[in-house]
């Protein structure tokens, strides 16, 4: 029993001084606890007195000014020449002659193929005589029926049969005309499908290409939606990615009519300037300006943030000797390639602010940084 009681006591002392321990520690904590807050709160007040923008959001500005602001139709086109003909041969026959060559430049009028036109041409030589004696016939008898002299019938007859004579020869001149292959505009030979000793005649396939370059266009075609804002006249940028080049021109010709299938219509502008590196089909890449205003404010589509009912930006201004943000509802007109028209709700020399404008609040301190 006094062992018991002896076990127990010994019990009691050592959880009395772990207590005891444990309250010690406690209040160390609580020491070190105060003494670390204050020398926060001493820090923070030496911060605060040094800089008091330090907690300012930091902002980059922009000064607006009116600026030109453009609006572009953007829509894919080729290179079309506005003189290029395919030559078809106008009567079947084999191939005698080809007198020029793929890239040749050739005049208006110019022989470029002949068919074989030997038979037509045995023929008209065999006419030839047999019209000069009737021509000579012919002028004899009409003196002397002139004078009075020959008959009428014999001077009739003499007439008939050079005239008879004479529309053979010109059917026969006619048809060695068909057989020759000449170009009808000036420019230069694109193609040349047709060899010697080969049989040709009118089909799908064309015998000669002539293209004349000194005078391109790039063709398009645009949705039926855009007939009341493209017109005759509107200037356009015309990119040429193969090139990488750009020109300015205009739209020379608008279609009258929509293609009732794919519910477009033609629309084409000239290529000026050198059309040294420029080739039919070539790809490019027409800007149609459809609207235009030189007095506008124009500001990066993503600086526009929108709300339930209206869209707005974020202004640096001053008040009361502190720099801070407001939030400015605007008027979006057009936009073109991330960029916005604003046509209400700002003023030259607002300083819209470009950067650090989300999660911004109206009234909010700011700092602008370069």
């Amino acid at each position: 029993m006094k062992k018991i009681f002896l076990l127990f006591a010994v019990a009691s002392i050592f959880a009395a001084c772990g207590e005891t321990d444990k309250n010690a520690q406690l209040q160390k904590l609580k020491q070190e606890y105060a003494s670390l807050g204050a020398q926060i709160q001493a820090l923070e007040a030496e911060i605060g007195n040094s800089d008091s923008t330090n907690n300012n959001k930091n902002v980059q500005v922009t000064e607006l000014q009116p600026t030109p602001f453009v609006h572009y139709i953007d829509v894919q086109g080729s290179i079309d020449a506005q003189q290029s003909v395919e030559i078809q041969p106008q009567m079947p026959g084999l191939v005698a002659k080809v007198l020029v060559t793929e890239g040749q430049s050739v005049q208006a009028g110019q022989l470029l193929a002949e068919l074989d036109n030997s038979v037509a041409q045995a023929s008209l030589n065999a006419l030839q005589p047999q019209y000069d004696l009737a021509l000579e016939l012919y002028n004899r008898q009409k003196r002397l029926w002139e004078q009075k002299v020959g008959s009428e019938v014999n001077y009739l007859q003499a007439k008939a049969q050079k005239e008879s004579l004479e529309k053979n020869m010109n059917t026969i001149r006619e048809q060695i005309q068909l057989s020759q292959i000449k170009a009808p505009i000036s420019g230069v030979v694109d193609v040349v499908n047709i060899k010697v000793g080969q049989y040709a005649a009118p089909g799908p396939i064309a015998a000669i290409r002539v293209v004349n370059l000194g005078s391109l266009k790039v063709k398009s075609t645009l949705a039926e939606t855009y007939i009341n804002q493209v017109k005759k006249g509107n200037e356009t940028k015309i990119q040429f990615p193969d090139l990488g080049t750009e020109i300015t021109s205009s739209v020379t010709h608008v279609a009258k009519t929509i293609d009732p299938l794919t519910r477009t219509f033609v629309v084409e502008s000239a290529i000026t300037g050198d059309l040294t590196n420029y080739r039919p089909n070539m790809v490019g890449v027409i800007r149609i300006v459809d609207y235009k205003n030189d007095n506008a404010f124009t500001i990066p589509l993503n600086n526009i943030q929108n709300s339930e009912n209206a869209q707005y930006v974020y202004i640096a201004v001053n008040e009361g000797g502190k720099t801070i943000a407001r939030k400015k509802e605007v008027q979006v007109g057009k936009t073109y390639n991330g960029t916005a028209e604003i046509i209400g709700g700002i003023a030259a020399g607002d300083k819209l602010i470009t950067a650090g404008q989300f999660d911004m609040v109206d009234g909010m301190p700011i700092n602008i940084k370069k």
